[in-house]
Order: C-alpha cells, then sequence, then structure tokens
C-alpha cells in the first residue's frame, strides 16, 4: 500500500514544506535487492582500545562477514567531513563500569552528523543478567538505554540495534556473523531499538552466503497473501523448497504463490486435530523432509472486552496460539525434524504492549512470545531453535482498511514514522531460519520501526 504522506515529503516543494512546518519527514527506506552489496562501507568500528572483542569484529568485517565481500574497515573517527558512514560498530563487551562508557558513546556521538542515510548503528554487548557484579551489571544495561534513545534520535532511514553476545560465546561465533549480516544489512530497514542475544556458541556457515536456506525445505503457513506471502516469497529466494498452505478458501491465491516461487500447496484449516502430521506428511512426500516451520496464520476479530463474544474470543484463541502448540507437538515427536530445525512464529506488538480492542487477539500473541521461550530448550538436543517476530505497522491490506486518520497517526508513532512492508518481516524471518542462526533461541524480535507506544 503507497504512503503518499511518505512520497510527498520525500523530495521538492513537499520536503521543504515539511521541513518549515516541523511535520514529521520519513524518508524512504533502503531494502535489500540481490545482487547489491550486503553492508554499505564504509564501516567505522570502536571501542575501548586494547579490547581483543573489538579487534575480532574489526577482522570479521575485513574478511567480508565470512563471504569475501570488500568492506571498507576503519578504527579511527573522523574529525572533519568527507566520510559518510555506512554503519558504526560500538563493541562494549569489556565494561567493569558504567563510567566505562563514556569515551566510546561520545566518539561515536561526534561521529553521528557522518551516518549515510539508512545507516546502521548496532552496539555489541554482554548480557546485564549473566554478571553477577552490579557495577558491570548497570554498565551493560546502560548499552540498552543508550541504544533505545539514539534510536529515537537518529533520522533519514538510519537504525540502532544490539547484539547481546553470552559470556562464554566467541565473538567470532557463526551466529554471531549471521547477526551482524542482518543488523548491518538492508534486510534490517524497519527493525530499530531491538535486541538479539546470541545465547550459545552454535550454528553453521553455509557454502554459500546469497543461498543460506540452499537444500531445506520450509513450511510457511497463511501463505496466500500479504506477509505470509512475502515469507514464502524471501525464504524461496534464500534457496529453501516452500509449502505454502492457507485454508481451501484461499486457493487460488495459494496456488498462485506456490507457482511463482516453485513451491507445492497444501489447502489445509491450522486448527485442525491432524494439521501437523498432514503437513509432515506432505513435505517428507513432495521434498524429502521438514527443516523450517514457519507459523504465520492468524486472524483478528477486534471488539472491545465488554462487548466481546464467545465466538470472537474462541476463534481468535484457536487460530493464533493453540493450533501452533498442537502442531508443534506433532514436529517435535516426527524423526523427520531433528536435523537442526527452525520454528518461527508470528507474534505482534498488541502482544507486547496492547491494543485497545484486542483483548483477545493480544492475549494469543502474548501466548507465541511465551510459547517460543518454553520451546526453545526442547528443540536444543537437535540443535534447533524458536523464536518469534513480533511485527508493528505493516502495510497489508488488513491495515488499508484502517480509517485514514488512525492509518495515518499509526504510521507515524515510531522511529522512522513510517509504515514497514511485508518484506521487512520476511527478512526478519529468513535471518532466524538460516543455518547460521543456531545460537539465537526462545527471542522475539519486533519489526516496528521502534514504535514510541506501549512496552
Amino acid at each position: 500500500m503507497a504512503d503518499k504522506y511518505t512520497d510527498f515529503v520525500s523530495g521538492g516543494f513537499g520536503k521543504t514544506l515539511a521541513k518549515k512546518l516541523g511535520l514529521p519527514q520519513p524518508v524512504r527506506l533502503k531494502r535489500f535487492k540481490p545482487g547489491q552489496p550486503l553492508v554499505a562501507s564504509p564501516v567505522l568500528v570502536l571501542g575501548p582500545s586494547g579490547c581483543a572483542d573489538t579487534n575480532a569484529v574489526a577482522e570479521l568485517l575485513l574478511d567480508g562477514l565470512g563471504s569475501g565481500e570488500q568492506i571498507d574497515v576503519r578504527r579511527q573517527a573522523i574529525t572533519s567531513g568527507g566520510v559518510r558512514w555506512g554503519a558504526i560498530v560500538v563493541v562494549l563487551t569489556s565494561l567493569s563500569t558504567p563510567a566505562d562508557l563514556s569515551e566510546s558513546v561520545r566518539t561515536l556521538g561526534s561521529q553521528l552528523r557522518s551516518l549515510a542515510p539508512s545507516g546502521r548503528v548496532l552496539f555489541v554487548t554482554r548480557p546485564a543478567d549473566s554478571s553477577a557484579i552490579p557495577a558491570v551489571a548497570a554498565a551493560r544495561q546502560g548499552v540498552l538505554g543508550t541504544m533505545r534513545s539514539l534510536g529515537k534520535e537518529l533520522r533519514s532511514g538510519a537504525t540502532a540495534n544490539a547484539l547481546e553476545i553470552a559470556d562464554d560465546t566467541p565473538v567470532t561465533s557463526t551466529s554471531v556473523l549471521s547477526a551482524l549480516r542482518f543488523f548491518l544489512s538492508p534486510k534490517s530497514a524497519f527493525v530499530d531499538g531491538q535486541v538479539v542475544r546470541v545465547k550459545r556458541d552454535a550454528g553453521t556457515a553455509p557454502a554459500n552466503w546469497n543461498q543460506p536456506l540452499a537444500g531445506k525445505v520450509a513450511v510457511v503457513t497463511g501463505a496466500a497473501q500479504g506477509i505470509g506471502a512475502a515469507i514464502a516469497k524471501t525464504l524461496a529466494r534464500d534457496g529453501a523448497k516452500v509449502v505454502a498452505v492457507d485454508i481451501p478458501a484461499a486457493g487460488d491465491s495459494l496456488a498462485r504463490v506456490a507457482n511463482e516461487i516453485k513451491g507445492t500447496a497444501l489447502q489445509l484449516d491450522v486448527t485442525a486435530d491432524d494439521a501437523g502430521a498432514r503437513i509432515i506428511e506432505h513435505a517428507v512426500g513432495r521434498h524429502g523432509g521438514l527443516d523450517i516451520v514457519v507459523h504465520n496464520a492468524g486472524i483478528t476479530r477486534d471488539k472491545l472486552l465488554a462487548n466481546m463474544d464467545d465466538a470472537r474470543w474462541d476463534s481468535v484463541i484457536a487460530v493464533n496460539i493453540e493450533s501452533q502448540l498442537r502442531m508443534n507437538e506433532a514436529f517435535l515427536a516426527s524423526e523427520h525434524f531433528k536435523d537442526a530445525p527452525r520454528i518461527v512464529s508470528l507474534a505482534s506488538t498488541s502482544g507486547i504492549a496492547g491494543n485497545r480492542g484486542q483483548t483477545n487477539y493480544g492475549a494469543s500473541k502474548a501466548g507465541v512470545v511465551a510459547m517460543v521461550a518454553a520451546t526453545s530448550p526442547l528443540l536444543e538436543a537437535v540443535d534447533g531453535t524458536a523464536n518469534a517476530v513480533a511485527p508493528g505497522f505493516i502495510e497489508t491490506k488488513m491495515t488499508a482498511k484502517i480509517p485514514l486518520a488512525t492509518r495515518e497517526v499509526a504510521r507515524r508513532l515510531n522511529s522512522l514514522q513510517q509504515g514497514g512492508q511485508p518484506v521487512d518481516v520476511a527478512e526478519t524471518i529468513a535471518f532466524l531460519a538460516s543455518p547460521a542462526s543456531g545460537g539465537i533461541s526462545g527471542i522475539t524480535i519486533r519489526v516496528c520501526g521502534q514504535n514510541l507506544v506501549g512496552a
């Protein structure tokens, strides 16, 4: 769906008028296109002098983040103009006290005016909750507070995020490499103010980073249109053979999506008791296995709780969370889902911050967040992961039905001052589904442009 306001203020008279009136000035975000460089150069790497992790991150970048791409990496901040940083990486894994933040953060501040449009700021740190030393914990949590506040200051499509690496995991871990590739690239265009934790040294680097899902079989529910169709297309782009699943009523649209990506279509009601078994049967019978499951199917039946009837409440719970729990039981019990499998579920910011008229939807999506956290340890023995992605305002047919004034307000209520695209959700799911992301599990990543309202 077109955002005519963003188009209007992106240049010419509209841009001048918005600036004079103090109106929001969102810019068109740079999104990933095959064949383009993954990371915009040059990249500035900051961190305390003598920190081994800072040196290691710089070396990863110099090596092209595993794919041999040419990345111009700098270690010295500039004192005058002439350079536009594609990204700034701040490595703060060796902090002892909050005072240790000062030098690196102030150096970062001096470079922000030289950050290119749609530039990236990424903080690399260790988890605060893993330290028994109060000063260390305070310093590490201070990094996250800095990141979230900075995300609300950046403009021109730039974003700020953080990567937390477990104390016993090296910064050279494959999952760290996977996260660096995602956060520093246009694939994370609408991911802002987020923290991704690498919990363990795991993950397998693909033979070809341009086709990280080659040889994998992925199932996407609710794949006939919108976000589901974008997920199916993105996973296929990355090399996966995709089974597109949706209800029989969406059969024509489902077939078009499956044909476009050279996958297969499965007409199925995910609330059926045997849905999981039928998905396994189809994936194994048609493609020889099952490696990735994306639970995207979902419905809304909005109503204030005082006016909520049983049918509205029960149907949302049945589709959005109970079906996933039931299918996951079948997947985890199957011998065909044992080779480093991936589960990625669609949550929502409504399940994190709440939303008026969506108590049923909020309950179901909050359930998804807890479900992946609890499912994660059940998959560790087979090197599997379970994660969730929580979209905010995404430009879809559903959001197009929101009244104009409400829709415009909703679009601007994030740091990027615009709605996201279905592909933004799909790129985040593809990152979590990658074999290289094996150390990232049990988390929920918001794809919301750092929504300014709620938790």
